[in-house]
């Protein structure tokens, strides 16, 4: 690419911007399968998010001359440049209000990161071994950074809440260990050539977990005792920027979500009426949970699981979706310990080297309903995120690498994963009152996430046709109440997702409201073309173009 400036192309503008995160961000470089990228941490100080913002406002200007040159409003140059700009000014804006100064989660925060990437990190040599090694030393420095950024919120009075705050507390205590920590289990796994030093960095890793909970607990969390765990219109119009790549109606999403609370509400009791004559929806599923199909054993659950992809795969590939070989891979894992309570998908590498793989948190347990599972496997490996993100992947040449990998907006890809949901039901996949009633309890949960994650971070009044506490307003003790009443799920996964909910404002809402795109898109197009409609080449169309923002998602939807 030439250095000359206002020479290239939005698409140019935007890979430019990619290799420059990685070198800021090797734990980016990491999940994109760059091998150099495997023995370093990023800089989670203020001085390191200064850095990734100044890159920000450079690509800005490089993109506002790129989008003069001929040939950058054809449609790929086009689509390229609108989500680059978006993204890059959504995450300005996150970063200009210090939000990295409080950034507390039970999920989703450096710590967490710097942990997680350990798990795609390369370990099958020993040269992927000494990168480790360096990486593990990188840890201590990689979590003081982030001290030092929650200690500057600290002065500022820029506090996370205290929900989280105890949460996270807890999750490096059980990270930091009795004996040993996990970083020391993850390193014991390494080659006996570099025995020494991996004990010597897992054993500081640990030190430095421990030292950044005993701050945490002693300094941090009574400075956040008193702190709101909601954070308000201004800083969740915001964030819900930034999750859903557009600026939504918040008060018609939250309508919105009563709406589908009540659809889901009559078919769920249509559903346990069939499991348990005259019980309600809930009390069927906990008649599921001791009565219906279970999955007995860590190790047996997560062969079921991966049975279960490849048979969606093999049965939707060639009828509904045409797949590439190395899409058609996808590994179920079991995610470690200390995380959160929600399975979770990591993409494939660039080169397809490490494959997609969908990640089950078995909280301890050891027997498995079946009806939690399916829709939800649906939703994480196929034909949910794993058929979006590796078909990204597979184009990315004809795309760009950044619409095929950091360029993807949350509602997007979680919206596709809960519209994949659907279609598996539509086609059905579903045929039994147990799985239906389990992938409506799935969707109810989005639905009511969208109204207590609005809901209680906007304070609105509980509409007077509800069921539960009409008139009040909401606060994050009805929300988890409301949650954990209307979910099959148990009560620590409950408890899980509201403190999510808490620390990660507006992402929860881009489910329903990112499947709404993505039905109303493919509604759109099948109006325009009638009868010659043709789903399964729709299908490919949109899982080849890349991440968009729900606004530009239903516009670039409707045209194919």
């Amino acid at each position: 690419m030439s250095e000359t400036p206002g020479s290239s192309l939005p698409r140019q503008v935007a890979d430019a911007y990619v290799d420059e995160l990685i070198a800021l961000d090797p734990i980016t470089g990491t999940y994109l399968g760059v091998k150099e990228s495997s023995a370093g941490l990023p800089d989670f100080s203020p001085a390191g998010t200064a850095r990734l913002a100044a890159l920000a406002r450079t690509t800005l200007a490089k993109l506002d001359a790129a989008e003069q040159l001929p040939g950058a409003q054809n449609d790929a140059e086009r689509r390229c440049g609108r989500l680059l700009r978006e993204r890059l000014t959504a995450e300005l804006a996150v970063h200009d209000s210090d939000e990295a100064l409080r950034a507390v989660s039970n999920i989703h925060s450096p710590a967490h990161g710097i942990r997680e990437v350990f798990s795609v990190t390369p370990t099958e040599t020993e040269e992927d071994w000494a990168a480790v090694v360096e990486r593990l030393a990188a840890v201590p420095a990689a979590l003081e950074g982030y001290r030092q950024s929650l200690a500057l919120g600290l002065e500022r009075g820029l506090l996370g809440g205290p929900r989280p705050t105890a949460t996270f507390v807890g999750q490096l205590t059980e990270w930091a260990g009795e004996d040993r920590g996990w970083f020391e289990d993850f390193a014991a796994t390494g080659p006996d050539s570099l025995r020494k030093e991996l004990d010597t960095v897992g054993r500081s890793a640990t030190e430095a977990v421990v030292a950044l909970r005993d701050w945490m607990r002693d300094v941090y969390a009574p400075a956040v005792a008193d702190a709101p765990d909601t954070v308000g219109r201004e800083r969740y119009a915001r964030w819900s920027r930034y999750f859903n790549g557009t600026d939504l109606d918040l008060d018609e999403a939250y309508a919105y979500g009563w709406s589908e609370y009540h659809r889901l509400l009559a078919e769920m009791k249509t559903e346990a009426e069939k499991i348990l004559p005259g019980a309600g929806p809930w009390e069927a599923l906990a008649h599921l949970d001791v009565h219906g199909t279970h999955i007995e054993g860590v190790d047996e659950v997560q062969a079921w699981l991966q049975s279960l992809m490849t048979e969606a795969m093999d049965a939707l590939d060639g009828t509904h979706f045409e797949l590439a070989e190395r899409v058609r891979k996808v590994e179920s894992c079991i995610a470690p310990p200390g995380g959160a309570a929600a399975p979770y998908y990591s993409p494939p590498s660039e080169d397809f080297s490490r494959p997609g793989r969908t990640w089950l948190p078995t909280m301890g347990e050891t027997r498995f309903p079946v009806y939690d599972l399916v829709s939800t496997w649906y939703h994480e490996g196929v034909p949910g995120h794993h058929l979006q993100l590796a078909q990204w992947a597979h184009v990315a040449d004809q795309l760009s690498r950044y619409q095929a990998t950091v360029g993807i907006v949350s509602a997007n890809a979680e919206g596709w994963a809960l519209y994949a949901e659907r279609l598996m039901d539509e086609l059905g996949f579903l045929p039994d009152a147990e799985r239906r009633l389990g992938y409506l309890d799935a969707q109810m949960m989005r639905a009511c996430r969208v109204i207590v994650d609005i809901g209680m971070h906007l304070e609105l009044e509980i509409p007077a046709d509800s069921p539960f506490h009409p008139g009040e307003r909401w606060t994050p003790e009805l929300a988890q109440e409301f949650f954990g009443s209307h979910s099959g799920r148990p009560a620590d996964f409950v408890e899980s997702e509201l403190t999510r909910y808490l620390s990660m404002p507006a992402q929860a809402i881009g489910y329903k409201l990112g499947e709404r795109a993505w039905l109303l898109g493919r509604e759109n197009a099948r109006k325009a073309h009638g009868d010659s409609f043709d789903a399964k080449a729709w299908h490919m169309a949109a899982l080849s173009q890349g991440s968009l923002g729900l606004d530009d998602l239903v516009d670039e939807l409707s045209k194919l």
